[in-house]
């Protein structure tokens, strides 16, 4: 048996045993506790909803379909990625308030089947240890804003993100779209630069390429009437702006830091803490 084990290095047994554990993907994505009250507490503040009123009907084996909703229910869920339009349509057509949680990137897509898109930029890392960018899709509110990015909810995630973990970002090549494209990962950036901006389906059409563009485009995107592509430039200049200021303002505190005369404390300061110290010591025993 011995001589068997030696035939394996590290990086072969590595190997061997990867090929057993289970894959990870979006529909084994299982929200943590601290980012589904983060979000439950927004959305019923901004809609003045009853907590009392949400339901989740997705868990592993559980069938959506069949599920009994309460009159006036609202579905605040992390539903499977996979069934996601075929989820919002069920909805729309039986007349349920839903916000669900959706791929970040992707999400355009499924509005064009009645659901709004609320973007933010904070990935999240789930409970199965997968990291998936996410924002939401739902029917409350105002029904012809198709999308929107939200600064409020987005720094709401970030602060509990950071307690939960550190967000690893993939670097992509940039392209540079017209102004009349709006994508997910556009609504996702003004999010994260505090900066509002939302588009009517009045003033847009939905796609999935550009003719000037050999490859499609990621998630699609709508093409937006020069009224609606004003804004959204108007936008981007002003998240670049503050964007701009924010980098200015640290750097300005951190050469103000490393230029500053440093105060240190003197032996009998210290004494006086020390002597402190010792006291709170002496309560705790």
């Amino acid at each position: 048996m011995s001589d068997q084990l030696e035939l394996f290095d590290n990086a072969e047994y590595d190997a061997f045993v990867e090929k057993f554990k289970p894959k990870k993907t979006t529909d084994d994505c299982y929200t943590p506790p601290e980012v589904y009250d983060c979000v439950r507490d927004y959305v019923c503040e901004r809609w003045s909803l009853d907590p009392a009123t949400i339901v989740r009907p997705f868990w592993p084996g559980g069938d959506y379909e069949r599920f009994e909703y309460p009159d006036g229910c609202l579905v605040l869920d992390n539903p499977p990625f996979s069934i996601l339009a075929k989820i919002v349509k069920f909805y729309v057509r039986r007349g349920i308030r839903f916000f669900l949680f959706a791929p970040g990137l992707t999400c355009l897509g499924v509005t064009i089947h009645g659901a709004s898109a609320l973007f933010v930029e904070v990935p999240f890392t789930y409970a199965n240890g997968a990291q998936v960018s996410t924002s939401f899709l739902h029917n409350l509110g105002d029904r012809d804003i198709v999308a929107e990015s939200c600064p409020e909810l987005n720094d709401r995630l970030e602060v509990v993100n950071k307690r939960l973990a550190k967000a690893q970002k993939k670097q992509v090549a940039k392209l540079a779209f017209p102004d009349e494209l709006v994508t997910g990962a556009k609504l996702k950036w003004l999010a994260g630069h505090h900066t509002e901006f939302c588009f009517r389906r009045s003033d847009a059409v939905f796609c999935r390429a550009l003719d000037g563009y050999q490859g499609s485009i990621f998630g699609g995107g709508y093409l937006l009437t020069s009224k609606a592509a004003a804004e959204k430039a108007a936008a981007e200049k002003a998240a670049a702006e503050r964007a701009a200021a924010a980098r200015a303002a640290a750097e300005k505190a951190a050469a103000e830091k490393a230029s500053a005369l440093r105060v240190e404390l003197s032996p009998r300061e210290k004494e006086i803490l020390d002597r402190l110290e010792a006291s709170r010591e002496n309560e705790v025993e």
